[in-house]
């Protein structure tokens, strides 16, 4: 059945969504040299031509066929560009430059989509009904959310992109705050609802759903982010080559960080004595305060050297979300829409700032930074809620990493989209991937 008017206005609305999105992710690829765009600034991911054609083709394909009713133009690009690397135990890729296409060609492609999509979204308003039994709304925020996600995972990438083959951009002001004291908040037993219901009619990726409450003991957490000051700590003491520290894991976490010859967090570069930090357009002195971006076995590691452990999914959404008198909220500090008061997220920087910055988004139990300026680790791995079903026009979204070596991340970070920050959302990464703008925080029980 056609969709009703009062979903046509919410469509509507999407398509303005859908087009801020776009500006969103062609910004991005301003950064890079226009001679560099087939670099591959990490190892285990595409080019970045791929990325120029992905994001149009998976809208394409989302749309084209089932509910625009049209034949493909372009078979092998849909094809060419429609998945990513995820770089789980194979070896790196091993293409060259000279095996994409060019860069003209790529751009017709994504400026054909773009003609054909606009084109028919106005009458698919009224006279599509979505596909698979979902809504065009759904279909048209399935494409939004996709295209914020990389702008993320685009923005952590073109942070490895040597200095020199990026066009410099304005930046935010670097925040200046009193020195951290970190300490730990004391969370009473209590339940916590994790995912959605979906009979709320609200949106969320296949993995929100089912919703289900989980008890959860007492327990106590950091008050902040732990700093790049505290990780300073742990590689002084020879964190790094004490091989008791760094437990087991899916693939031993010791020969991992053996092998690639890892020994401190990828942001950090050191300079005879000193380490800087590789901001996204300026190498600085290590920002003390700022908070650590470490993969999740780093994390795991430095918790055990501190006594303590990575809170699970469930511990990490009481603390953040609840009350003391049970309620729970729509985000720590309240009900109210995110905005630049409450934390560092929505593109609003593009590096972290110091973890006591936003002091106005602490969670009623007093924890701050708990969204933005860093996703954070949990010691839970990646599996689906019970009633788990997965989108049938993306079964690949969730399913193809409930393989045990994927784990949640909770939070946002600064280059996360405000509509991403709601408390059901589930990222997640494996645990031995350092490129992400993603820390941690410790908990006791």
């Amino acid at each position: 059945m056609p969709i009703t008017s009062t979903d046509a206005a919410t469509c509507q609305h999407l398509i303005e969504q859908l087009a801020g999105a776009r500006q969103r992710t062609d910004d991005l690829f301003t950064i890079v040299n226009p001679d560099s765009r087939y670099e591959r600034p990490i190892a285990e991911r595409h080019r970045i031509v791929f990325y120029i054609g992905h994001l149009e083709a998976f809208d394409w394909n989302l749309f084209h066929e089932c509910v625009f009713g049209l034949k493909s133009f372009h078979p092998e690009f849909d094809r060419l560009f429609a998945f990513g690397i995820d770089p789980v135990g194979g070896g790196l890729p091993t293409d060259q430059p000279s095996e994409w296409p060019s860069i003209a060609a790529v751009q017709e492609y994504v400026r054909k989509i773009r003609f054909l999509i606009d084109d028919k979204l106005p009458d698919a308003l009224f006279n599509s009904s979505g596909r698979d039994g979902f809504s065009l709304s759904t279909l048209l925020s399935v494409a939004i959310e996709h295209r914020l996600m990389h702008a993320e995972t685009l923005a952590y990438m073109l942070h490895q992109l040597p200095l020199d083959r990026k066009v410099q951009h304005s930046e935010s002001p670097i925040l200046v705050t009193p020195q951290v004291n970190q300490g730990s908040i004391e969370i009473p037993a209590g339940q916590v609802t994790l995912g959605l219901h979906r009979t709320d009619g609200n949106f969320g990726w296949d993995n929100e759903y089912e919703a289900l409450a989980v008890d959860v003991p007492a327990f106590a957490i950091d008050r902040y982010k732990v700093t790049n000051r505290q990780y300073l700590e742990f590689v002084s003491a020879g964190g790094y080559e004490n091989r008791e520290l760094w437990s087991d894991g899916p693939v031993e976490d010791w020969d991992w960080k053996s092998q690639h010859g890892i020994s401190h967090p990828a942001f950090w570069k050191r300079n005879g004595d000193q380490w800087s930090y590789r901001a996204m357009f300026r190498d600085l002195p290590l920002p003390l305060d700022w908070p650590v971006y470490v993969s999740q076995a780093e994390a795991k590691t430095y918790a055990k050297w501190e006594g303590k452990s990575l809170p699970t999914e469930a511990e990490w959404q009481r603390a953040a979300y609840c009350t003391p008198h049970g309620e729970q909220r729509a985000f720590p500090w309240g009900n109210e829409t995110p905005a630049a008061e409450f934390g560092n997220f929505d593109f609003h920087r593009w590096d972290p700032a110091p973890v006591n910055a936003f002091p106005a988004g602490e969670s009623a139990f007093g924890v701050q930074g708990m969204v933005g300026n860093g996703w954070e680790w949990t010691s839970t791995k990646f599996a689906p809620f019970p009633g788990f079903k997965p989108f049938p026009f993306y079964r690949g979204y969730s399913a193809d990493f409930f393989d045990g070596k994927h784990f949640v991340m909770k939070g946002g970070s600064s280059r996360t989209a405000a509509s991403i920050l709601r408390g059901t959302f589930r990222n997640w990464f494996q645990a031995h991937y350092q490129y992400i703008y993603t820390g941690f925080r410790c908990v006791s029980r």
